[in-house]
């Protein structure tokens, strides 16, 4: 596995913007190559600070870090650009350089019965779409691309937490192909209901992402049903600007209104560690990443809702309601 920080590109943006120190983000997979984008950049007489935080995907921009550390540029690797925030920031989507033709071809055994496809791929691999649109137009395929909705930069792109381009074409499709990670196949899989086939090309495998969607269902109503029962409640405010969802307002006084009591906590990443401390809490409600009360399930003692599944606790939409337009 080969990542291409397409350098050419980096100098001629880096040279146009002329900042005099940059904070680099990078995802935690790229971390290990940061002295080889050190020298990139400060051979140009530029500044260069690594943010050490987690960086989840395009939701992850540290203006405040950015801002502590003074620096005028953010240089964001790895992930497409996914909101408008108030500070100069340099998106480098980071190309990862493989045969993927192998894989392509394992995958034909498990769409053998389908030939209408939908086909989504993580950003990585957009350099080698128009080769994985041939390979499967050549073995009788038919691919149509998940659509550019919500925050996703291209046509078939896939983040992890926004699956409306997929649901937008489950109609005219049999199957889904996920060209990525476990991470987006899990959120597909939960988001429609025809099968999933995950390309992970991290694992050089194919998975069919069958039971995972009842799986995942039977713990979203469990901690729902939690939640209602629940006597204290913390609200968690996530601090990065990419990760606000909810309205932490509309929850607290609700909930109050039914008798419970309420905390609203703002936290920079929620861990087991962090949560832990608030023993007395019964039930979490996380405004940040759903995919976080979603995919950590067992890893937390207690349980941990999102925003749309606070308002089915609350009556204020029905399960019936999230299962249609989707829990991410």
């Amino acid at each position: 596995m080969a990542f291409n920080f397409e350098h050419d590109k980096l100098v001629k943006e880096l040279k146009k913007i002329g900042p005099k120190k940059v904070l680099v983000q990078l995802p935690e997979g790229v971390k290990k190559h940061s002295f080889e984008i050190e020298k990139l950049i400060s051979d140009l007489g530029i500044k260069v600070v690594f943010s050490g935080q987690t960086c989840w995907g395009g939701c992850c921009v540290s203006i405040e870090e950015a801002d502590l550390v003074g620096a005028d540029l953010i240089v964001h690797f790895g992930h497409a650009k996914f909101i408008e925030v108030d500070f100069p920031v340099l998106y480098v989507e980071v190309r990862d350089e493989l045969d993927l033709l192998p894989l392509l071809k394992k995958s034909l055994e498990s769409i053998k019965n389908f030939k209408k496809i939908g086909l989504s791929y993580s950003i990585q691999h957009r350099h080698d779409l128009k080769k994985i649109i041939e390979f499967y137009h050549d073995n009788k395929k038919e691919i149509t691309l998940s659509t550019q909705k919500g925050n996703v930069a291209y046509e078939g792109h896939i983040v992890g937490c926004q699956y409306d381009g997929l649901k937008e074409i489950e109609k005219n499709v049999e199957a889904f192909v996920i060209l990525g990670n476990n991470f987006h196949s899990m959120g597909a899989a939960i988001s429609v209901e025809k099968p999933v086939i995950l390309i992970d090309v991290y694992n050089d495998k194919i998975e069919v992402m069958d039971g995972v969607r009842d799986k995942i269902l039977k713990q979203r109503a469990i901690s729902i049903s939690k939640l209602k029962d629940a006597k204290k409640i913390a609200i968690l405010v996530e601090a990065k600007p990419g990760q606000k969802f909810g309205q932490p307002e509309l929850l607290e006084k609700a909930f109050k209104e039914q008798g419970k009591k309420v905390v609203v906590i703002n936290i920079d990443e929620m861990t087991q560690e962090k949560l832990m401390n608030f023993y007395d809490v019964d039930c979490f409600i996380e405004l940040g990443c759903p995919r976080i009360a979603v995919d950590d399930f067992s890893k937390y003692e207690k349980p941990i809702v999102t925003f749309k599944e606070a308002l089915v606790a609350l009556g204020k939409k029905t399960w019936e309601n999230i299962l249609e337009t989707g829990f991410l």
